[in-house]
């Protein structure tokens, strides 16, 4: 074995360790050096530490940089591979390790290196964080994911010495992200191994039962599977194309997915057999869907062309569904050799076969996009981010037109609102309608495969909290939230200053005579970074103006639960940073006072609200008087009650006052007794102010059935 300048390997590693380097012959011996003095500074760390299982902690590196090279990447990966943990285990830091290896190599260990110097709240928390540090990682080199998911592999492949608990948890984060990352990568053969070993741990039970039953169902169907493949040879060699064809064998976490999500039978299950057909070009590949579909007759509808339009991943197959012998569904995959590479191997297909660098390279692209678009929807919330970019990890596309002609991929379930945000962010801040397939839709509206999209802007439209509730896509959900919060802090600086205004002028002070010392002092005891951010806290509610402005004064020593006597006009529509309370619904006219709520802003309501009774007596500090402005063009919700005799066509009658009273109804339900003389209606409509209501409602005292009407209060 040849020499290292660090300590040798432990003798019981010569074997593997041997296995690994013969596997090198890809490489130049310049390279093969640099990978041997990787091994020894990652053996000399890691020569105290044992794994669980018992094992020189070496073993798990050597397992890694050994996948790696299975995928023949360069010397700098592999050498990678091997030091992917010293950084985090070991007293090694990433100056040492760039002097060594070069500061490529030192780039892909840091980015491998999970945060634990840090301090997290929870375990969620870090994991979050970690994701990210990946995350940003890959984007600057694909070579850091590639390492990370043959990590996960081999330490899913060796836990059987953890405890029960933390097995499942490492196998279900396996579930949710690394195997969502493989696949989206195009690693079908990793993702399905991924999958399959983390179900046996999580379920060892069900997946030993599943493993049997499937394995007695091989041999109790080899006669048909015989037939349906000796079919499918003849019919192509009689057309005569050339092709390979293999069985395509079903992974137990798939079958138990299929069952679960389905609700099928474990035989409903096994009776749809899969066949793959490998051919030397794409022409081919069509000319031998059509031999196919000569011999079994196809299911309609079936049929997917993923070569026309390759998913986002770079997969290419044709996909057809054929009625095979008594009756029996076979499902039928055929494309090109290297698209066979590009399905088993995705990303990694570029290093692994050099006759197709042209697509491997092109794939490299597609994917480099792909993480950039990921690290768009950042945010200072690692959860959030997190869950945002897990939810476009679960690529069941569609496949969407754009008027020009350009296709887009979306995910399953995907809106028009999701869409426009693809297309670009200011497109999605700024779409009011849109017409699919050329009708008018909602915005809400699910998209489907083939649909044509045309997005209808306007300078006046902006994003929906509504909007949240809807939209499939991280991309979207986080711009929305970006621009909702950015929003509400301008609106809220803006309240802010009003506010701290006011009580300034209360105080007999006017703002602009309080010296520029005095507020850079404010600010900065504060900790807050500008005046702006004074504002803002200040219109949230995390500061209460009364306080801030004696501080500001210098007159802490006066009461300060002393109550202004100035008054905030407000219009009712300032957005986010004036909240109208749910319970009572204040209309412009209304008598009305506002509170400071923390995290929310002014919430008004109206002074005989009975939700704020007790809280107006014992924290008066918090009450501001505020008054209505003049604002034309405006409707606000409101709740009415409306008793009414039980006779034929009443509600017609009751929604024809309203609508002559020039009120829109939003919502309306009733209290419904056959046994009664009496029906209560609840109508939520739209008006103007309190003189609208007050017409709306004397419309309604007109009709001889309408007992009583009363505007409700309470609870929203």
């Amino acid at each position: 074995m040849d020499s290292a300048p660090s300590p040798l390997p432990p003798a019981s590693e010569e074997p593997a360790y041997r296995v690994f380097l013969d596997s090198l012959d890809y490489l130049a011996p310049v390279d093969v050096e640099r990978i041997k003095a990787a091994y020894a500074f990652a053996a000399a760390a890691h020569v105290h530490q044992k794994r669980m299982s018992g094992e020189p902690y070496i073993t798990h590196p050597l397992a890694v940089a050994g996948a790696v090279v299975e995928w023949r990447m360069d010397a700098d990966a592999i050498a990678a591979a091997l030091l992917h943990d010293v950084l985090e285990d070991t007293g090694a830091t990433k100056r040492e390790l760039a002097e060594k290896f070069g500061k490529e190599v030192a780039e892909l260990v840091d980015g491998l290196s999970k945060l634990d110097k840090m301090e997290f709240a929870s375990y969620q928390e870090a994991q979050a964080e970690n994701f990210r540090k990946m995350l940003m990682a890959m984007a600057r080199d694909l070579r850091v994911v590639l390492i990370k998911l043959a990590d996960r592999q081999h330490n899913l492949q060796t836990m059987s010495a953890m405890r029960p608990d933390k097995r499942r948890r490492i196998a279900h984060e396996t579930l949710e992200i690394y195997a969502p990352i493989a696949l989206r990568l195009g690693l079908n053969k990793l993702y399905r191994e991924l999958q399959d070993i983390s179900f046996r741990l999580i379920y060892p039970h069900r997946a030993e039962v599943l493993a049997k039953a499937l394995k007695a169902a091989r041999r109790n169907r080899k006669e048909l599977l015989t037939r349906i493949f000796d079919g499918i040879n003849q019919k192509l060699v009689s057309a005569g194309l050339r092709a390979e064809v293999f069985g395509r064998e079903k992974s137990l976490y798939s079958i138990f997915r299929k069952m679960k999500d389905k609700r099928l039978s474990f035989s409903q299950v096994l009776d749809i057999y899969g066949f793959r057909v490998v051919v030397d070009n794409v022409p081919t590949c069509y000319l031998a869907l059509g031999a196919l579909h000569g011999l079994f007759k196809p299911v309609p509808g079936k049929f997917k062309d993923y070569i026309a339009i390759p998913k986002a991943n770079g997969y290419q197959s044709l996909h057809t569904t054929l009625i095979g012998p008594y009756g029996t569904p076979v499902e039928v995959q055929i494309r090109t050799q290297e698209m066979h590479h590009v399905a088993q191997e995705g990303v990694a297909s570029h290093w692994l076969y050099k006759d197709m660098e042209e697509s491997g390279a092109d794939l490299q692209i597609k994917t480099h996009k792909w993480l950039q678009s990921l690290l768009e929807m950042q945010t200072s919330d690692s959860a959030e981010f997190f869950e945002n970019v897990k939810i476009d990890l679960f690529p069941d596309e569609v496949y969407i037109f754009t008027p020009k002609g350009k296709i887009m991929a979306m995910p399953l379930g995907a809106t028009v609102v999701d869409f426009a945000y693809a297309v670009h962010t200011d497109v999605g801040h700024h779409c009011s309608a849109a017409r699919v397939n050329h009708e008018l839709a909602p915005l809400r509206s699910e998209l489907r495969n083939g649909d044509l999209v045309e997005i209808i802007t306007s300078t006046q439209a902006s994003p929906n909290p509504i909007w949240l509730s809807y939209v499939k896509t991280g991309r979207a959900r986080s711009k929305i939230r970006h621009f909702l919060r950015t929003s509400q802090n301008e609106e809220s600086a803006r309240l802010g200053e009003r506010l701290l205004r006011q009580e300034l002028l209360s105080l007999g002070v006017v703002p602009i005579s309080i010296p520029t010392d005095a507020w850079d002092q404010l600010v900065k005891s504060g900790g807050q970074k500008s005046i702006e951010e004074l504002y803002t806290d200040i219109g949230l509610g995390k500061r209460l103006p009364s306080l801030v402005a004696r501080r500001l004064l210098a007159r802490e020593d006066m009461a300060p639960d002393q109550p202004s006597n100035m008054t905030l006009a407000i219009h009712g529509t300032e957005g986010m940073a004036i909240q109208l309370a749910r319970c009572c619904q204040p209309i412009p006219g209304d008598p009305i006072i506002g509170s400071i709520k923390k995290g929310s802003g002014l919430v008004i309501h109206t002074h005989d609200c009975p939700t704020i009774r007790k809280s107006r007596s014992t924290e008066p500090q918090k009450w501001i008087d505020v008054e209505w402005e003049p604002e034309e063009g405006k409707l606000f919700e409101i709740r009415i009650k409306v008793e009414v005799k039980n006779t034929r066509g009443v509600l017609a009658q009751v929604a024809s006052a309203i609508a002559e009273a020039g009120s829109n109804i939003e919502h309306v339900a009733m209290d419904s007794d056959p046994e009664r003389l009496f029906t209560l209606l609840h109508f939520t409509i739209q008006v103007a102010h309190r003189t609208h209501l007050a017409a709306v409602m004397r419309g309604m005292r007109h009709i001889p059935e309408v007992t009583r009407i009363v505007r409700e209060r309470g609870e929203a």
